[in-house]
């Protein structure tokens, strides 16, 4: 009975042939000649009466029967080879960087794509690509360490020209190991530098759940504008490589005044008062109708100030800490008696 080739694999390879193929039937036992289209193979092994090994000669572009004979006769021509005349190219990579964990699902461009075998990061094979099109392959990226690599594809006729294009950033893992200020306003909107590691290229910076406006100032810095919140929530940074760990940022709210004493003094000289309210424990600034003096912190709930001389009358004195500026409570200057 006359061989039967079923299937050959690879199915493809270049022009200038050597590719190794395996090919499968039955009845290959005793095989005189294996030939890819009119031309005998460079070489062939019988493996089994179901397997044999050849190396393709060289051929023209397009698809050849794979043949086998035996003094039984001369196989089916129904199974093909095709030649391929160009080895792939990658002309892009989206997107460019992920994380060092691997992971990222990276879509592949170029041309000649059809047949791929592998995919590398660098020296490193992808753990699983999907052969989209002959222009397109989408790949999971291997863990690797921080850099740049560059992204190859082989098939049968070879394997692609590392490129500018070709290129693979991967991203270090974010850092965060300082916030200042770590308190704001509730209203947001109060510069703060967040300082750590591996922070270029972030996408996101996030106070709690919200999403804050930003801006890269290197790789070990961030300025970033906290939005509206409350409480104590988390800051986090997102870049390529991943989410960093959360350091704690708390939104207080302006300090209040209920009440001065003394609430009366001498216009011609110096009064201590006493003012008491809330949220006065990170009070940075008192002043007394618009001019700064000194203060001493007692409590969240009190704080000593100096009333310095000034015209007779009203005056205004606020706090701000922190969380904004209080509303104003009023000091009254007395004249000196006259005679």
């Amino acid at each position: 009975m006359a061989p039967v080739v079923s299937s050959v694999n690879p199915a493809q390879g270049p022009v200038s042939g050597g590719t190794t193929v395996v090919i499968t039937g039955t009845g290959l036992t005793g095989a005189t000649a294996v030939r890819f289209g009119p031309t005998n193979a460079v070489a062939h092994t019988v493996n089994s009466s179901t397997r044999i090994t050849a190396v393709t000669p060289a051929g023209s572009t397009g698809a050849v029967p794979v043949t086998v004979t035996s003094p039984s006769g001369t196989s089916n021509a129904t199974v093909l080879f095709t030649y391929t005349s160009a080895a792939p190219t990658v002309t892009g990579v989206s997107p460019r960087s992920g994380s060092t964990n691997g992971g990222t699902v990276v879509t592949v461009t170029g041309t000649h794509l059809s047949g791929a075998t592998q995919v590398r990061f660098g020296s490193v094979s992808a753990p699983s690509f999907t052969l989209v099109s002959s222009t397109q392959i989408t790949a999971v990226s291997p863990p690797g360490p921080a850099g740049s690599v560059p992204v190859t594809v082989t098939t049968p006729a070879g394997t692609s020209a590392a490129a500018p294009e070709s290129y693979f950033f991967y991203a270090p893992v974010p850092v965060l190991l300082a916030v200042s200020p770590s308190a704001g306003p509730s209203t947001g909107n109060q510069g703060v530098a967040l300082t750590g590691s591996g922070l270029l290229n972030a996408t996101d910076v996030r106070f709690g759940a919200q999403s804050a406006s930003f801006t890269v100032v290197s790789s070990t810095e961030i300025t970033a504008t906290p939005p509206p919140g409350s409480g104590q929530v988390a800051v986090t940074v997102t870049t390529p490589g991943g989410t960093s760990n959360a350091l704690a940022y708390a939104y207080v709210s302006p300090p209040t005044l209920s009440g001065v004493l003394p609430s009366s003094g001498p216009a011609s000289g110096v009064t201590i008062v006493t003012l008491a309210g809330t949220g006065l424990a990170t009070a940075t600034d008192v002043r007394v109708d618009g001019v700064a003096t000194g203060f001493t912190v007692l409590s969240d709930a009190q704080l000593t100030a100096v009333v310095p001389p000034g015209p007779a009358g009203p005056a205004a004195i606020r706090v701000t800490a922190v969380g904004g500026t209080s509303a104003a409570v009023t000091f009254h200057r007395i004249p000196a008696p006259s005679i």
